[in-house]
């Protein structure tokens, strides 16, 4: 088993969170990157916001994480981005495949 990084990040569309996924497969800063719908419940502005948004999970190695959190602060719409790094471990070949799919 090796370890790895699961980057969870929140989206305001399904069309924002493929546009950020492909800025970052296309940067090699991560191998991987799966988006689902959800219904998010939340406080902001002293109301709580009720309303649909789309999760990133993305896939990539420890040495990765400050230059993912530095792009997607820079592209995202939200004023504060949810950018939540999950330490994983995976079998040996999937982390294989995701160093040999990033560029550190």
């Amino acid at each position: 088993m090796e370890e790895m990084v699961i980057v969870y990040i929140t989206n305001p569309s399904l069309e924002k969170a493929k546009e950020l996924a492909k800025h970052l497969l296309n940067k090699r800063i991560v191998a991987c990157a799966n988006i689902y719908q959800s219904n998010s419940m939340y406080w902001w502005e002293g109301a709580i916001v009720d309303e649909d948004e789309y999760i990133m999970v993305a896939k990539t190695v420890e040495e990765n994480f400050d230059v993912l959190r530095r792009e997607v602060l820079e592209l995202h719409d939200y004023q504060i981005p949810s950018i939540i790094k999950i330490p994983a471990i995976a079998n040996q070949q999937f982390v294989q495949w995701i160093r040999s799919e990033v560029r550190l």
